[in-house]
């Protein structure tokens, strides 16, 4: 019987942070969950290696000595979508946002346990190969299709990060169905409340409107359930 572990042996990751003994606990903890690890001390050596071998995740920390995490980041996804975790000394909501919005996938503050870190890198790739086994969804005008992890709108492209596009499929499984935020983080991030921020569920939500809502203002697909969760509806205005 194939387990999760076995499923992602072959991942590699890279991991972008200056600090010598953090990469080296991160690069255990990962090597012991079966990862490949790739490492960069620099932004410029981390767009390199993602470059000329792009990785099947990136563990990126803000704080590099020659450019920003940030900078980084906005160069990475100029040509793809391979989930990130940012890594951060900073708590603020503002940082944590400004990250997301460039699109990042998940977001940890320093001091953290190694091993959760492999936890949620587990889970982010999971999650992925989770979605490319359900069928293509189609509601009217929006069509989802986890096999090629695209989506459609009025008969065009939608770009979504690897996540969005993660909370955007799960919600539009169960069409109608209330979803709550820690059941999101559970499914989506490997996560819980415990570890992580429900306002993470909150911004990619917001970044998914801003992306197949008419007016996100005034949504009619992700629909919120005050206090509880968000809703998908397959009949939209």
């Amino acid at each position: 019987m194939s387990t999760g572990r076995e499923q992602i042996a072959v991942r590699r990751v890279l991991v972008v942070d200056d600090e010598d003994a953090l990469r080296v606990a991160v690069r255990r903890a990962l090597e012991t969950e079966g990862f490949r690890v790739e490492e960069a001390a620099t932004g410029g050596d981390a767009l390199t290696a993602a470059r000329s071998r792009p990785p099947d995740a990136v563990i990126l920390d803000l704080g590099l000595p020659d450019m920003n995490g940030i900078d980084v980041l906005r160069e990475l996804r100029v040509a793809s979508t391979v989930p990130v975790l940012v890594l951060s000394g900073h708590a603020a909501e503002a940082d944590r946002v400004a990250a997301l919005e460039l699109g990042a996938d998940d977001y940890v503050v320093k001091p953290f346990l190694a091993r959760e870190l492999a936890g949620r890198i587990r889970g982010l790739l999971r999650r992925a190969g989770t979605a490319a086994t359900s069928g293509r969804m189609v509601f009217g005008n929006l069509t989802i299709d986890p096999s090629t992890r695209e989506i459609v709108l009025d008969g065009s492209l939608v770009e979504l990060t690897a996540k969005e596009f993660d909370v955007l499929a799960y919600l539009a499984l169960t069409p109608r169905r209330v979803v709550f935020r820690d059941e999101l983080l559970r499914a989506v991030w490997d996560s819980s409340a415990e570890w992580q921020d429900a306002d993470t569920v909150t911004e990619h939500v917001r970044r998914v409107r801003h992306k197949i809502e008419r007016d996100p203002s005034s949504p009619t697909r992700i629909t919120t359930v005050r206090r509880v969760g968000y809703r998908f509806e397959p009949a939209a205005d």
